[in-house]
This record gives C-alpha cells, structure tokens and sequence, in this order.
C-alpha cells in the first residue's frame, strides 16, 4: 500500500481509506449496509492485510452505531490503525446540536471519542461548513481539542473555495492550527473539485480525501446503457438518490463507455480503473472506498499497485469532461498563465 503525506502536513495516510457508512445500519444510511461488528471486523482484517489502515467515519452515520462499530472491530489494535471521524451536522434536538460552535465541536468530539473506544482521533473534519459560527471560534475551538491530545490533524468536508480560504487565513493570522484535510466529493462523473478546490488545495497545502469516488455508486460497472439496474444498489433507494450528487444519464453512459474499454485494456475491474484514475490526479491524498461485503473490498483494494497509462487517463479524461462554469472556462483559455494542476 502506497502512503501519502496529508496535504502540507507530516502525517502520512494510506492512498485507501475504508469508509463506515455501511457500519450500523440506522436511520436513512441503511441503504448503504447492515454490516455489524463480525463483519466489520473482517474487513478490517483483510485491510490490515492489505495495509490499508485508515478508516473513516462519522457521528450522523447510522446515528452514532457507525462509528460503534468500528469502535469493537478495532479493540486490541488501536495502535495499527488511523481513524478519521467528522462532526458539524445536527445530531439532538437542541438549540445548540448542530454546527461547529465551541459548544457543539467540544460535545460532539467527546461523543466520537466515546463511541469509538479510544482516547484521540487521528484526523478529525468539520462535515459541512456552519455560516453562523465565527472561524475564529472553530479554529480556537478546534486548537483547544489538539492541544489536549484528542485530535491530531484538522480538515473540512463540503466546504467551497472561500469557506475555506477564509478560514485558512484566519488559522494563519491567529497563528491557529491549519486545515491540511479537504474530504470532497470527486470522481469521473462529478469532476466539479478540479474548478476551484483542486487549485486551492496545490496552492494551500490541503490534500483531498475523496468520497464516493465511484460516482454515488453509478461507476460499479453494474450500471450500462439499456440494462436495469442490479437488484442492490442505492441507485435503487429514493432517499439516497436525493441526498447525492446528480448526474446527467447520457454523460454517465459515455463514461462508462470509456471505463469498459480501459477496463478491457488493463484487464481490471471498471471500478479499480475508476479509483485508479482518481490516485493520478493532482491533491488527492487518499480515496474513501466502501464495502458491503469482502468481494467488493478486494476488488476496491486491487485499485493500487499498478497505474494507469498516459493514453488511458486521457481516453477517461475526454470522455467525463464537462464546460466549466464561468469564470473556469474563460480563465482555462489561456494556459500559458492558468495551467491545469498536474500531479505533485
């Protein structure tokens, strides 16, 4: 397993971290999995073997029982693994349980740490960016919590450009911690981080951590032109479909289109060439996968050792790119002084 550093910091992660949203099972995620701790448990075996030893997670997912989870499935081994959990959205009824105020962020973490079994967190991540909360107080809020050994390293999730170059300005005016962590949505049918956030991240020093790098579950290679779709799928839910990133239908099939012929090339899966193609790109420190079962987190794992060839990235390159809303596309004609990032 390959390690990278995260984004401008010293701390290393593998290029796969595994995802727990299929941990638990509660609420509106149980569309995601069902997997319980004997399962968790084996995955995480088969990751450990594979070196893969990161594993994300959240207080929403399945309202906590994710992350419980992954709490036993881990016992006896905290010292072999990283983990990544995120706070911010509402998680009680209260005034004040959601957002990123002192008030929230000290609670919330204090939740993680419970349900997790462990006495820190390796990399914890603001899940959305909270407009009513100063980042003064989340930076001092977010220093605080590191000083006091229960975090190591900061990021965000879902924030846009000036969410977080403001912060990243507040940090370095106040001498406060730094975010060096950006978990963002990107994949080859959902390329919108390359606009703003991937300049942004080669710029500042803050490395992507990819979700739903397989397109919200449209690039498993089960999904092509005039088939119906597979029988398990969240394609399939209604809540899960209106809760992710859209994407046009014909765009998705031209994608796929290429994936097929790579895949043919290779002679790998579509999804190791879809995840393949992401560990290429410029930022990108690890990518998220999911499993809801030990097939599909050995055909995910088979996505690293080897690499895409230069012909290759360019056929899946031509096939998923989009025009660029302004003012991307005027600032892309003119390359002599708006290169396209490549990879550092």
């Amino acid at each position: 397993m390959e390690y990278r550093q995260l984004g401008r910091s010293g701390f290393n992660v593998p290029v796969l971290t595994l995802g727990t949203g299929t941990f638990g099972g509660k609420g509106r995620l149980s569309a995601w999995g069902t997997t319980d701790v004997a399962e968790a448990t084996r995955l995480i075996d088969i990751c450990l073997e594979h070196g893969l030893t990161m594993f994300d997670s959240a207080d929403i997912y399945s309202n906590g029982a994710a992350e419980e989870v992954l709490g036993n499935a881990i016992q006896g081994r905290r010292d072999k693994v990283l983990i990544s959990t995120k706070a911010t959205f509402r998680s009680g009824e209260g005034a004040n349980e959601v957002g990123s105020s002192r008030f929230h962020l000290t609670r919330a973490v204090e939740g993680c740490l419970r349900r997790l079994g462990t006495d820190h967190i390796d990399l914890f991540q603001l899940h959305g960016y909270d407009a009513k909360t100063p980042p003064e107080e989340v930076l001092s809020t977010l220093d605080t919590l590191i000083r006091s050994g229960k975090i190591g390293y900061i990021g965000v999730s879902n924030f846009s450009g000036w969410h977080l170059m403001k912060a990243l300005a507040v940090a370095d005016r106040y001498g406060l911690p730094r975010y060096v962590a950006n978990q963002t949505y990107y994949s080859l049918v959902g390329r919108d981080y390359e606009w703003e956030l991937m300049p942004l991240g080669l710029d500042q020093g803050v490395g992507a951590v990819v979700w739903s790098p397989l397109g919200w579950g449209r690039l498993t290679g089960k999904i092509r032109r005039g088939q119906p779709l597979p029988p398990v799928s969240r394609r399939n839910e209604k809540a899960s479909n209106d809760i992710g990133p859209p994407s046009d239908e014909e765009y998705l099939y031209k994608v796929v289109d290429a994936l097929d012929a790579v895949a043919e090339e290779t002679g790998r899966t579509v999804p190791q060439v879809a995840l393949n193609w992401l560990l290429q790109r410029p930022t990108v420190s690890t990518v998220i996968i999911g499993a809801r079962n030990e097939q599909q987190l050995r055909d995910n794992l088979g996505a690293v050792g080897w690499n895409l060839t230069l012909d290759q990235v360019k056929k899946l390159d031509q096939a998923s790119a989009v025009t660029m809303p302004y003012p991307y596309w005027h600032q892309r004609q003119f390359k002599e002084r708006n290169p396209f990032p490549t990879r550092v």
